[in-house]
């Protein structure tokens, strides 16, 4: 995928009656509608702005990316919020410009987990199936966010995801190590379900083209090429999952 197109950004949207905002990227002109893609940050509360490197990768590829904040330390651990940002796109893609019959759900650590989670049991998330899932740099060996059991628990009790999933994951990641996305990967391959995995030579923030500055304790924008490179591949998953 080679194509770059110039990029809009609208910020501080809110997106559900909780009152959180989110940001969307979007290609500044486009001759049909764009995929939509909602796209989860990690454990961190409220850090939509870690993914702007990613998101606006991705819109500049092609597709219309809406980034919410959310609140994994939440009383209910952030459900409600993923919900009503999940609400707000399948409502509201195409007043952005998207094409609402082309929606990849995804998600960055924690937020990886509750994505794939979705693809295992669309009822949590009333119902409404997405294009694709993509889980990137997540772990599936713990519930996620929806009160699901583990991912490789309800695959191994024979449940199948609803629509393609596609994980990406650093080959270097000391945080989540990409062991966790290889075993879910095996599990799905192991009864011929769809599922792709793609790593690169990234750690944790590399692979959503950032890199972890311990002076303000989070991931932030960085003009490394390595990391770059590794972050445009995951935008360019994203952007290819919707078809």
């Amino acid at each position: 995928m080679t194509v770059d197109l110039e990029v809009d950004v609208e910020t501080g949207l809110a997106y559900g009656p909780s009152g959180k905002l989110l940001d969307v990227y979007r290609p500044a002109s486009a001759a049909v509608p764009p995929p939509a893609v909602l796209l989860w940050h990690g454990i961190g509360p409220d850090e939509r702005d870690v993914l702007a490197p990613l998101a606006r990768a991705a819109a500049a590829l092609g597709a219309v990316v809406f980034v919410p904040d959310w609140r994994p330390d939440a009383e209910d651990r952030g459900r409600t919020h993923l919900l009503e940002s999940l609400a707000y796109v399948r409502e509201r893609a195409a007043l952005h410009g998207a094409d609402p019959e082309r929606t990849v759900l995804a998600g960055w650590s924690t937020g990886a987990t509750s994505a794939v989670g979705a693809a295992l049991d669309p009822d949590a998330v009333g119902g409404r199936r997405p294009t694709a899932v993509v889980g990137i740099a997540g772990r599936f060996d713990i519930p996620d966010r929806f009160g699901g059991a583990a991912a490789l628990e309800q695959l191994a009790a024979g449940a199948a995801p609803a629509v393609p999933v596609h994980l990406v994951h650093g080959s270097t990641d000391p945080v989540v190590p990409a062991q966790h996305s290889r075993d879910l990967a095996a599990a799905a391959r192991e009864r011929e379900l769809p599922v792709t995995l793609a790593e690169s030579p990234a750690d944790h923030a590399g692979v959503i083209m950032t890199a972890f500055d311990p002076a303000v304790n989070r991931c932030v924008a960085t003009s490394d090429e390595a990391v770059v490179g590794a972050g445009r591949r995951t935008a360019e998953i994203l952007v290819r999952a919707a078809g």
